[in-house]
């Protein structure tokens, strides 16, 4: 059966409407063995495909309609996958630079999806990507004027918040009220958490500290658009003005979460009327807020008339969040203890870490940043890590990390005589990342090891791009650019599954996503912009999955929230890393 291709995650300025088109050429034999990048290439990079074949075969470069060879080449030699009997070989047509559409054809296999070759080609997946945050705003209506068919009613207002038990204190006693409204739906939930948004917003923040020439210039279509901000803080600010209402004013302390006693049903936000909770204030939460207020602090700052007092008021809650911290350095989240002792019982996403050295190091280092006070950065090495890792909700510290080098010129010389160790720690990381890499079944970075198959294994994939991104800023190296690529190849359709892993991006997209919007909106397509999670072979959900190889146990299915939910913390480093690789792109192309 034909399906509909949303062309390349473009919208109408105005509507914001998806533009469909037929996929071309109905009669033609889409082949699934034949995985690529849906979207597309820059004419000078590298352009591989992978086929799933034992056979030695010519490819060829072909118009949509079949009529010419453009280009022809030579399959590689067979790879073999690690994790069951599949074999490929690779199709490199990095030396076909001509602009235009195409598909690839292999004789006696068939031919891939459609793709463009152009200048820009990610600048609509990465609008996409971030817009796909509008869509996830609680306490507000999206009208059809920036939402187009995706409008909905205002759900969530989150202006009588209740203290829960377990964060009561004396003058925020038990059903004590509070509005903390704005902030954005964690994922396919309707619940909102503060620890998850803090690696999604330090992510965010530094995407725009990075490439702030690029993020100025993107119109995405919201209510905002129209005032002096970059759309992308105007996006991100909705989240940190919920954040900021987190915060107990009396001590500084921050609440894990503002949730529902259980998940809601698949419905519309609006249709939802259960009571809020402020959960217990924990280590994590409140570091993780400072970090965040922290760098907000100084992002905002360049914005004064915008947001008068802003910056100062970030400012003023991440120091208040760092000194409750000193003084509660281990109140974990136990949501089973919390359910032992206090009443309703929450049955929401816990996030529970139990381990807090990472999250005082990254809330010391933004804060250092932007005080340039001597003492953050003693707790900074106070609470140093041996070796980098890829970061994750639960595991902050190269954060932190990445700021530092990022704003090393701008250090103190306490903070600027450990800049040599600290590259060295990225690129130790980074170069292990590279290894093998042109042996690996779909020649990425990501799914060399079993380990990146977990839940939110596309998370994985795009942080380890972010971080061969920073490798590259630190030494220049292409290299670096090269494999970030791939991998972003990889989380648009070069992969074991065949699908293109964000919504509305590519021919072969999820259309189930476990995602309550999506869902119960009674629009055909799903929200677009969202990446889902990815490879699991855990299959937590129980749901029918075709295969349990680590690579493939992907379902397109609204059932499968361990592999087909959405969140916040997942689309944030894929924001990162497709608006990256635009603007470099970009650089690169104004210093021929």
């Amino acid at each position: 059966m034909n399906r509909m291709k949303l062309a390349d995650c473009k919208y109408s300025v105005v509507l914001m409407a998806l533009l469909l088109g037929m996929v071309a050429c109905a009669q033609q034999k889409v082949s699934d063995p034949i995985r690529l990048n849906q979207i597309g290439f820059y004419p000078t990079v590298q352009k591989i495909a992978v086929v799933i074949t034992d056979t030695e075969n010519e490819f060829y470069i072909s118009t949509p309609d079949l009529k010419g060879k453009l280009f022809s080449g030579k399959l590689s030699e067979v790879r073999s996958s690690p994790y069951s009997s599949k074999r490929t070989r690779i199709a490199d047509f990095s030396a076909f630079t001509k602009e235009g559409n195409y598909v690839l054809v292999v004789p006696n296999i068939g031919n891939s999806y459609p793709f463009e070759i152009k200048n820009k080609v990610f600048d609509n997946v990465t609008k996409a990507s971030i817009k796909s945050y509008y869509f996830q705003r609680a306490s507000t209506s999206l009208p059809e004027q920036y939402a187009g068919k995706w409008k909905r009613n205002a759900g969530h207002p989150d202006d009588t918040v209740l203290i829960h038990g377990s964060a009561a204190s004396d003058k925020r006693p038990e059903g004590f009220v509070i509005s903390s409204s704005r902030g954005w739906y964690d994922a396919g939930d309707y619940n909102k958490y503060i620890v998850n948004s803090g690696i999604t917003m330090g992510t965010l923040l530094s995407a725009y500290e990075d490439f702030s020439v690029y993020f100025d210039k993107l119109n995405l279509n919201i209510p905002e658009s129209k005032n002096e901000v970059p759309d992308l803080l105007d996006e991100v600010v909705w989240n940190l003005r919920w954040m900021l209402t987190m915060q107990d004013p009396n001590d500084g302390g921050v609440y894990h979460k503002c949730t529902n006693a259980t998940f809601d049903g698949m419905v519309m936000p609006d249709f939802t009327t259960l009571p809020r909770y402020a959960v217990q204030k924990g280590t994590a939460a409140t570091l993780d807020f400072a970090a965040v207020t922290a760098q907000a602090s100084r992002v905002y700052r360049t914005f004064e008339k915008q947001f008068p007092g802003l910056a100062d008021s970030c400012l003023r809650a991440a120091v208040d969040a760092w000194q409750w911290a000193l003084k509660n350095s281990n109140v974990k989240y136990n949501q089973q203890d919390i359910n032992k002792n206090f009443n309703p019982n929450i049955a929401t996403g816990a996030y529970d870490d139990s381990y807090f050295k990472d999250e005082f190091s990254w809330a010391a280092s933004e804060l250092y940043i932007t005080t340039k006070d001597d003492a953050y950065y003693q707790s900074v090495m106070r609470y140093n890590e041996a070796k980098l890792i890829i970061p994750s909700w639960a595991s902050v510290h190269a954060l932190g990390e990445y700021s530092l080098l990022r704003f090393n010129s701008s250090l103190t010389p306490l903070g600027q005589k450990d800049f040599d160790s600290r590259k060295s720690k990225l690129l130790i990381l980074t170069n292990n990342l590279l290894q093998d890499i042109d042996k690996s079944i779909y020649e990425t970075v990501m799914g060399q090891s079993k380990s990146d198959f977990v839940w939110g294994s596309n998370a994985v994939c795009a942080n380890q791009g972010v971080a061969l991104l920073y490798a590259y800023q630190m030494s220049g190296d292409l290299k670096y650019v090269k494999a970030a690529h791939g991998n972003l190849d990889y989380l648009l359709g070069r992969n074991g599954t065949g699908y293109s892993f964000v919504t509305g991006c590519g021919d072969k997209t999820p259309m189930h996503p476990h995602h309550r919007p999506s869902q119960a909106d009674g629009v055909f397509y799903p929200i677009p912009g969202l990446l889902v999670g990815g490879s699991n072979p855990g299959m937590q959900d129980k749901c029918w999955y075709r295969t349990s190889v680590a690579d493939e146990a992907y379902v397109d299915d609204v059932c499968s929230f361990a592999s087909n939910e959405t969140a916040i913390n997942w689309n944030a480093p894929f924001v990162y890393l497709v608006g990256a690789i635009e603007a470099i792109q970009l650089q690169n192309e104004k210093m021929k």
